[in-house]
C-alpha cells in the first residue's frame, strides 16, 4: 500500500512537471467559431456574423478597446472580392485590476460574442467564404501566454433572387470598433501616451517553437556534457549499482531520474516567478540584465578554472542524505535531490549560465531549459540500469575530468565577454569593439587548445603526461577556431559567428556601408522617407537592436548575398535601434508597437511614398528565396530583378 501510494505521488509530480514545462507552448484556454443565420443571402445584403470566444475558467481576454501597449484584442475580416464593407461591435467588457499588468484593464472572461455585421457587393454571386482573424493574448491572474492569431470560418450563398434579409441592429450595451486599428504610420510616430512594454508578437508559431526545440535540445546537450564532470561521472557505477540491488531496479532508476528533474524545475520555475510572464522577453538587451548574466558566467567560469569552488551548505545536504536513506520509492527520489544538490559544485557552471541566459526568452524557457537539462543529466542513469552490461564498458575516471572542467572555464569566459559586448553596444561606449572582442575570443580559445597539448600547465595535466589522439584532435579544433577568427579582426565576415561578434563601427553620421555596396541609415525614419520620395524608392525600415544576435546574423549574412543585394540596393534601407538607452531607441520602440503590435526584432517592413506598409517579415530566416520573395512584393522592387 505505502509503495503505491508512493507510486501515485510520484505519478503526479510527473505529470504535474510536465505540464508546467510543455503545456504553455500547447495550451490554449479560448477557442473561436463563427456562426450566421443567413445561409443564403441576396447580394448587397448585409450579413450578420456572430463570432464567438468560449473562454475556460480562470482565463480572460482583453477588450478591443484598450490602449495598444496592454495588447489589445484585435478582429478583421480577411479580404474578400464579395465583401463591399464590415464594422466590428464588441460587448461591454468588465473592468478590473489586472495583475500582471498592475493597470485596470478591460475583459472578456468565459464566454465573448462580438458581432460583424458584412455588407456583399451588388454583383456577388455563388459561394462565399467569410473568414475572421483574431489577435489575442489569454491569461490568468499569475500568468499571460503568448499572443495567437486564429481564424474562424462561416461559409454562404450569395444569390441576387434569394429572401432579404432583416436590417441588423446593434445589440444593447454594444459598442463599435474601427477594424483592425489604426493605418495612419505618421500618427503612430507620435503616440498619444508613452508606449510600455509589452509581449512580442511572435510572427509565427512554427519559428517560435522552433526556437523553443533548439533552446531544449541544447539544454539536453549541456546536462549530457554535465555528466563529465568530476562531481558526476564517478557516481554513475555506485549510484547504479545500488539501483540493480534493489527491488526493480529500472523503476528505482525512474524515481531517481524524476528527483534530478524535479529539482531543476523548480529552479527554472523559480526563474519564471521572479522574472515574470510579462517583463520575461522584454531584457535582451537591457545592461543590468547582461550584466548580471556576464556576472554568473565569469563566476562559474573562474570556479571552473579552479579559482575557488561553490559549494552548498552542509546541514542541509546532510538531512536530505538522511531522509534519503529511509529507503521505498520517496527515498530514492529524495535520492536524486541530494545527488543534484551534492553535485551542484560541478553542475553549478552549466545550470546558472543556462537560467542567466533563458531570462531574456519568452514564456516557459527556462522551465523547458531545466527539464530539458535535467533530463540530459538523468538519462545515463536510468540507460545503464536498463542495460547493466553497458557499466564494464564505461571510461575510468582519471585526469581527463579534470581538464573537461578547465576547457569549460575558457569557453565560459569566452561567453560572458558576448554579453559584456552587448553591455558596450547598447551603450555606445565603443570599449568593446569588434577588433578587441575576436583578440579576446582568439586568445581564450587559443589558451583551451593550448592547455590541452600540454603547453599552458594548469590541474589536470601534469609534466609527462602522454598526449592521447582525442586531446590531440580537441585541441587542434580550439586553434583552428582560433585562428579563423582573424580575418575578422581586419572587416571579413566570419559567417555564423557575426551573429555574436560586434558589428564593425564607422560611417558618416551613424550611416554605414555594408557588404554588396548596401547604404544604410541610422535611426532616421523621416529622412529616409524623403529620399525614398526624392528617389522613387520604398523604403526597408528595419527594427533592430544592438543586442540583437539574429539581427547581426542577417545584416551580415543575408544582405550581402548577391541576389538580396541586388534588389536591396533598390530600396532605401534604414535601421531603427529599439534597445538603446537613449530617446530614440524609445521612440523607434513605441513607434514598432504602435504601427505593428510588437517590439520584437528583427522586423523588416517595405513603406512607400505615402507611408503605407507594402509588406512585413518578422525575424530571421537562413531561406534567401524566403526573404527575397519578401523584398520582391511590389512591382517597385521586381524592378531590380
Amino acid at each position: 500500500m505505502n509503495a503505491s501510494r508512493d507510486l501515485a505521488k510520484i505519478a503526479g509530480l510527473a505529470a504535474c512537471f510536465s505540464a508546467v514545462a510543455f503545456g504553455q507552448q500547447r495550451l490554449d484556454p479560448v477557442q473561436w467559431s463563427m456562426t450566421s443565420s443567413a445561409e443564403v443571402a441576396r447580394a448587397g445584403s448585409t450579413i450578420p456574423l456572430r463570432l464567438i470566444a468560449k473562454i475556460e475558467p480562470g482565463w480572460h481576454l482583453y477588450s478591443l478597446t484598450i490602449p495598444k501597449h496592454l495588447y489589445p484584442t484585435k478582429i478583421t475580416l480577411t479580404d474578400n472580392p464579395a465583401v463591399e464593407s464590415y464594422n466590428v461591435y464588441q460587448p461591454q467588457p468588465v473592468r478590473t485590476m489586472d495583475p500582471n499588468l498592475k493597470e485596470e484593464v478591460e475583459t472578456f472572461s468565459n464566454q465573448a460574442e462580438f458581432w460583424i455585421p458584412a455588407t456583399l457587393k451588388k454583383d456577388a454571386a455563388g459561394p462565399v467564404e467569410l473568414t475572421a482573424q483574431v489577435r489575442y493574448r489569454a491569461c490568468d491572474d499569475k500568468q499571460c501566454l503568448n499572443p495567437k492569431t486564429k481564424t474562424a470560418e462561416f461559409k454562404l450563398t450569395a444569390a441576387a433572387f434569394a429572401p432579404a434579409i432583416e436590417a441588423f441592429t446593434v445589440p444593447a450595451g454594444y459598442t463599435e470598433v474601427k477594424p483592425g486599428g489604426s493605418s495612419d504610420v505618421s500618427a503612430a510616430l507620435n503616440p498619444p501616451a508613452p508606449v510600455k512594454e509589452s509581449d512580442p508578437a511572435p510572427p509565427s508559431s512554427s519559428s517560435s517553437q522552433q526556437g523553443l526545440a533548439a533552446f531544449a535540445l541544447a539544454a539536453f546537450g549541456f546536462g549530457l556534457a554535465a555528466i563529465f564532470t568530476p562531481c558526476v561521472f564517478p557516481m554513475i557505477p555506485i549510484t547504479v549499482s545500488f539501483f540493480l540491488k534493489q527491488r526493480g531496479g529500472i523503476v528505482q532508476a525512474l524515481v531517481f531520474s524524476l528527483g534530478i528533474v524535479v529539482l531543476f524545475c523548480a529552479l527554472g520555475l523559480g526563474v519564471t516567478a521572479i522574472a515574470g510572464p510579462i517583463g520575461i522577453s522584454q531584457l535582451g538587451g537591457n545592461p543590468w540584465v547582461n550584466a548580471f548574466i556576464a556576472a554568473v558566467f565569469g563566476i562559474f567560469a573562474l570556479s571552473l578554472l579552479g579559482a575557488f569552488e561553490i559549494t552548498l551548505p552542509s546541514g542541509l545536504l546532510t538531512k536530505l542524505d538522511s531522509a534519503s536513506r529511509r529507503g521505498g520509492y520517496a527515498g530514492t527520489l529524495l535520492m536524486g535531490l541530494t545527488f543534484s544538490l551534492t553535485s551542484f559544485a560541478c553542475v553549478g557552471p552549466f545550470v546558472g549560465p543556462l537560467l542567466a541566459s533563458s531570462v531574456q526568452a519568452q514564456g516557459a524557457q527556462p522551465v523547458v531549459g531545466m527539464a530539458a537539462f535535467a533530463t540530459g543529466l538523468a538519462s545515463p542513469f536510468f540507460f545503464l540500469a536498463a542495460f547493466p552490461s553497458y557499466l564494464k564498458k564505461l571510461p575510468k575516471s582519471g585526469g581527463w575530468l579534470v581538464r573537461v572542467k578547465v576547457v569549460m572555464g575558457f569557453v565560459l569566459l569566452a561567453v560572458m565577454l558576448k554579453y559584456l559586448s552587448n553591455i558596450d553596444q547598447v551603450w555606445q561606449t565603443n570599449l568593446l569593439t569588434r577588433e578587441r572582442f575576436l583578440a579576446a575570443w582568439f586568445v581564450l580559445f587559443a589558451m583551451a587548445g593550448l592547455y590541452l597539448l600540454g603547453l599552458l600547465r594548469l590541474e589536470g595535466i601534469e609534466a609527462g603526461d602522454r598526449l592521447g589522439i582525442g586531446r590531440l584532435l580537441i585541441a587542434g579544433a580550439f586553434l583552428i577556431f582560433a585562428v579563423s577568427l582573424l580575418p575578422g579582426m581586419f572587416g571579413a565576415p566570419l559567417g555564423e559567428v557575426d551573429a555574436y561578434v560586434p558589428a564593425a563601427t564607422g560611417g558618416l553620421g551613424g550611416n554605414t556601408t555594408t557588404a554588396g555596396g548596401l547604404q544604410w541609415m541610422k535611426n532616421d525614419y523621416r529622412a529616409a522617407l524623403e529620399r525614398g520620395r526624392q528617389e522613387n524608392k520604398l523604403v526597408l525600415v528595419t527594427f533592430t537592436g544592438y543586442a540583437c544576435t539574429n539581427c547581426h546574423w542577417m545584416k551580415a549574412n543575408m544582405f550581402p548575398r548577391p541576389e538580396i543585394a541586388e534588389v536591396a540596393n533598390n530600396l532605401v534601407l534604414v535601421e531603427l535601434y529599439t534597445d538603446g538607452t537613449d530617446a530614440i531607441s524609445e521612440q523607434n520602440a513605441q513607434f514598432e508597437e504602435a504601427k505593428f503590435q510588437t517590439v520584437s526584432t528583427p522586423l523588416y517592413a517595405l513603406v512607400d511614398a505615402q507611408e503605407k506598409v507594402v509588406a512585413t517579415f518578422a525575424g530571421s530566416t537562413r531561406s534567401t528565396q524566403e526573404f527575397l520573395a519578401f523584398l520582391t512584393t511590389s512591382p517597385t522592387s521586381k524592378k531590380a530583378l
